[in-house]
């Protein structure tokens, strides 16, 4: 939780050990800021970032689109997104340079994972002597992170190894952290829905969090029950159309909660390693996806955080995906060594991975915000930090950057930047977007322009 936390009370439903923080709500807002007065950060509605990564590369035969500009065709990989095109920007050409052997050798997945959004080719090492470079998001974290409940939140599909080595002599806590607060210090990722969902509602006092834990366990509560007469005071205060959010927003909670508690009813009998995550005794990937981007949504709806990381899977993840019709592990088919039955299997990987993201994108413009929707003052790259998968090349990635960043984005467009440019360039024009301008972020050497023809 951000130390320097201090928000108006008026954001809050408060109870024993219990804080659920509100969406925006605009009769509450000073007339001024309807009118078109700012706030310090330039509008009423703050923008929020997030991340999320995909593992293995792409088959990029099916997911980069043959003409650029606003009328391209939606290619294969790219279909779900269909509905969203006036929301999202393809971008051809990003390089992740710091996932390069540069005379390291072997390793190729730890180092997309470690350089993702660092920048930084990281040190060859698989004991505690780690080195990569602080990360975009937590950079964003760093500076505006007090303004939130919660600095940041990382989240992640795959729980994996904190210690050890995991590929070719690079310690395990590269290839399964995207997110770095120190060039030494990766931000661990809650694989748990339960336990991402606690962050959200827990109060500042851990005593009195652990106690209204108990209580709803033994007693089968809702966090909700705990915020009612709050709620119900609240309630009084708004107009019609802040009741109907307010009403939307307590739904989606309860929702999230009954999920949770559902999937966590079938893990009794499970061995404690498949228990930890408490998810389906059958595990579902897709449930447990959509469940941290629900919680994701709410963290950002609220304004809990403003700045997100979500691993879908770790670099060298070899999950099957039977939902999809893949017994085959994603890893093992990444290296097709160009079979096309193996690369067509690939393409329908990235398509379901890529369903997920559109489900996360359809949650957040169903928010209302203003005129417009919650999606429209995000930013949510989604992509990773190979393209080949077979060769480990990290050139040309697969990136797709959704919502317009509270209009300083020019969406609904494929853009190819003509060659290869530091996906960090992206990062200095996404920093200065969230209001926390930085002059160099690992290998940038500018920003990127073309995206944001506003900053």
């Amino acid at each position: 939780m951000s130390k320097h936390w201090q928000l108006p009370r008026r954001k809050f439903l408060r109870g024993l050990g219990t804080v659920a923080a509100l969406p925006f709500f605009e009769s509450l807002l000073p007339a001024s800021k309807l009118l078109g007065a700012t706030t310090a950060a330039g509008k009423v509605f703050p923008t929020r970032m997030a991340f999320i990564y995909i593992p293995n590369g792409a088959n990029m035969a099916y997911w980069t689109p043959q003409t650029t500009g606003t009328n391209y065709e939606t290619p294969y990989t790219l279909a779900p997104l269909e509905n969203f095109k006036k929301d999202i920007t393809v971008i051809s050409m990003l390089d992740n340079n710091g996932a390069n052997e540069l005379g390291d050798g072997g390793g190729g997945h730890a180092r997309a994972s470690a350089s993702y959004l660092t920048g930084v080719h990281p040190k060859k090492t698989a004991g505690s002597d780690l080195k990569a470079g602080v990360s975009v998001d937590q950079i964003a974290a760093a500076g505006i992170g007090d303004q939130t409940k919660l600095s940041s939140l990382e989240l992640s599909c795959d729980h994996g190894q904190r210690a050890g080595t995991c590929d070719s002599g690079y310690s395990c806590a590269y290839q399964f952290n995207i997110s770095w607060r120190s060039e030494s210090m990766p931000m661990n990722p809650e694989v748990d829905p339960r336990q991402a969902f606690e962050r959200l509602f827990g109060g500042a006092d851990d005593a009195a969090t652990k106690e209204a834990k108990a209580k709803r366990e033994l007693y089968n509560k809702s966090v909700l029950d705990f915020v009612l007469d709050d709620a119900n005071r609240l309630n009084q205060s708004l107009d019609g159309n802040d009741r109907r959010k307010l009403d939307e927003y307590l739904s989606a909670v309860r929702d999230v909660e009954r999920r949770i508690e559902s999937s966590e009813k079938f893990t009794i009998n499970l061995p404690p390693e498949q228990r930890e995550l408490k998810m389906l005794g059958d595990y579902n990937f897709e449930a447990h996806a959509r469940l941290m981007m629900d919680i994701m949504t709410l963290a950002f709806q609220t304004d809990a955080t403003r700045v997100s990381t979500f691993i879908l899977g770790h670099d060298g993840s070899n999950r099957p995906y039977p939902a999809a019709n893949i017994a085959e592990g994603h890893h093992d088919l990444s290296h097709h060594r160009n079979d096309p039955a193996k690369l067509t299997k690939l393409a329908i990987i990235n398509r379901y991975h890529m369903q997920q993201y559109a489900y996360f994108l359809d949650k957040l413009k169903s928010v209302k915000e203003g005129d417009g929707t919650l999606l429209d003052n995000c930013m949510v790259l989604y992509g990773g930090g190979l393209s080949d998968g077979n060769s480990h090349t990290p050139e040309n990635l697969p990136m797709v950057l959704a919502g317009k960043g509270g209009g300083r984005i020019a969406a609904g467009q494929h853009i190819h930047l003509g060659e290869l440019t530091p996906i960090t360039n992206l990062y200095r024009s996404m920093l200065d977007v969230m209001g926390v301008p930085t002059e160099k972020i690992g290998d940038s050497n500018g920003k990127l322009a073309e995206v944001f023809a506003k900053v």
